[in-house]
């Protein structure tokens, strides 16, 4: 063999080497890009933003397939990237990891399940190649086509065209189109027959997993009545349940993201680091949302609209933040944190020259003793505060002990001057029972002798949602409550007969441009002086 010839058959060996090697890296990417859905979007779609709650969602999402739950609920505020991940792209990885599966996504309209299903159909037919998948030929109708091992997509609105469509994997993307149908009992049932009558109806035996992704609405949507039925798997029910509030709270239990209480959620088009840009952003979501969108859209906490202490219209009623009123007697009011709870109340007002007490401030928060002291000193410092009002009933003597000592490490700090007194701490009687004590003061706001400095989104929706029946009070309630104890003591004279229904302002009786003119209500009779 000449040396020409044997060096162009050891090229021809390099390069058959080189081309081995260099589809064992394709391969080997490909299965590293298969770890998980989050992984493989990431990886080819330089779009994609990769947050931590996504991670969070993605592990959720393996989980799932793997068998360790056979239900996954993600819950999450809008437009952090959810449906993309959950409704798209998870679908896309489920048929590289079984491409013999039937997969159908649905939501409350055919355009969105198809653009879902669209979205499935292209990542196929441009990243399939790499994992051995592909359309079958003269299968690609958006709505419903198959792949050449056997699989198939399924996108359809919820109700309609599952028949005689085998699943193992059904996604569920947003079941209710908006609050009017979430809250419309016909169109719930609409939605729960349709999960009972079709949709666990077509799931096969051999493998067949669930996963829904909504925003909150009602205490009823589809994600209430599924775990009222069900139960979530850490109670020994069925549903894994992701729930990602927009800021961390801790009455949700702990944070799939460990983020301390008020903490934001990260944002696919703001960096995580950007601390500040995210607390700005949820900030401004809440001050732009009403009390109750923000608890169920952002934090996913649905609330009752019915059977509260206080109506939400007339808690719009009293929002007032353009009346010139002097104040005689300013003071903040506290109910520490304790009891199996850990938001302890602070609250801020004045006794104004119109004898009416007007709520100024809540930085209610879930705070230490430590910490909730240093805030309600420090609030006191700010506003001019005569008095603090604590409630005798509960920590009376540990409450004022923790004033005095954050007083004066306020004071070592200089944060509050040396020479500033300290407010006068008084002792509130407040009655020993939730609804005793709280129906007297929904009883002055109805008389138009409580109004609010503004909106005062979570003071506002803890009046709107508790009920007569619950077995505690947030800790915005009682603070609230000591408050108007403090400032007008002969509202806790009395007693009411009976609770009150849940009261809205009749027309008028605010007058036409808002609170005033001291109507009393028709709560029940009052008894004692």
């Amino acid at each position: 063999m000449s040396r020409q010839s044997a060096v162009s058959e050891l090229d021809h060996l390099d390069d058959a080497a080189v081309f081995r090697q260099l589809q064992a890296a394709k391969r080997a990417a490909a299965k590293d890009l298969l770890r998980d859905p989050v992984t493989l979007a990431r990886g080819l779609d330089q779009t994609y933003r990769m947050r931590p709650h996504l991670r969070v969602i993605g592990e959720a999402l393996v989980g799932l397939e793997a068998g360790e739950y056979d239900r996954l609920l993600v819950i999450t505020p809008a437009q952090v990237g959810k449906s993309t991940t959950v409704g798209e792209w998870f679908p896309f990885w489920w048929l590289c990891v079984h491409p013999e599966d039937r997969v159908a996504v649905t939501s409350y309209s055919d355009d969105l399940a198809l653009r879902r299903g669209k979205a499935i159909r292209k990542y196929i037919g441009e990243y399939g190649g790499e994992f051995d998948l592909s359309l079958l030929a003269g299968s690609e109708a958006a709505q419903d086509y198959d792949t050449t091992r056997g699989g198939g997509v399924r996108s359809v609105s919820l109700g309609a065209g599952l028949t005689g469509f085998s699943v193992n994997l059904l996604v569920v993307d947003d079941p209710h189109k908006d609050r009017q149908e979430a809250e419309s009992a016909k169109m719930r049932e609409r939605v729960h027959d349709w999960w009972s009558s079709a949709a666990l109806k077509r799931l096969q035996p051999d493998r067949n997993a669930v996963v829904a992704i909504q925003t909150r609405w009602h205490p009823d949507d589809f994600a209430g009545r599924r775990l009222e039925e069900d139960g979530r798997l850490e109670d020994g029910g069925r549903w894994k349940v992701v729930h990602l509030p927009a800021v961390a709270d801790p009455k949700f239990g702990p944070d799939p993201l460990g983020r301390e209480p008020g903490d934001p959620l990260p944002h696919p088009k703001i960096p995580t680091r950007n601390r500040r840009a995210l607390r700005a952003w949820w900030a401004d979501v809440k001050k732009t949302s009403s009390v109750r969108d923000w608890h169920a859209i952002a934090q996913g906490d649905p609330q009752p609209a019915e059977g509260a202490l206080v109506s939400r219209d007339l808690l719009r009623a009293i929002r007032d933040g353009i009346t010139v009123v002097e104040p005689q007697r300013i003071a903040v009011s506290i109910d520490p944190s304790g009891g199996g709870r850990d938001t302890a109340g602070i609250i801020g007002g004045f006794l104004g020259a119109d004898s009416r007490v007007w709520i100024t401030h809540d930085q209610s928060a879930a705070m230490s003793s430590a910490e909730w002291s240093r805030r309600a000193c420090m609030l006191a410092h700010e506003t001019n505060a005569a008095v603090i009002y604590v409630e005798w009933n509960f920590g009376r003597d540990m409450c004022t002990l923790a004033i005095g000592t954050a007083w004066k490490a306020l004071q070592d700090e200089g944060r509050i001057p040396k020479g500033k007194l300290m407010p006068m701490i008084d002792a509130v009687h407040a009655k020993q029972g939730k609804l005793l004590r709280a129906e007297p003061v929904a009883q002055q706001m109805v008389e138009d002798r409580v109004r609010l400095r503004g909106m005062m989104t979570d003071l506002e929706n803890e009046w709107a949602t508790w009920m007569p029946t619950d077995s505690d009070s947030p800790g915005r309630i009682d603070a609230s409550c000591v408050l108007v104890y403090g400032l007008i003591p002969e509202v806790n004279q009395g007693a009411i007969v009976h609770a009150p229904l849940p009261t809205s302002p009749q027309p008028g009786q605010f007058g036409r441009s808002g609170p005033g003119g001291g109507l009393a209500s028709a709560y029940g009779r009052r008894i004692g002086k």
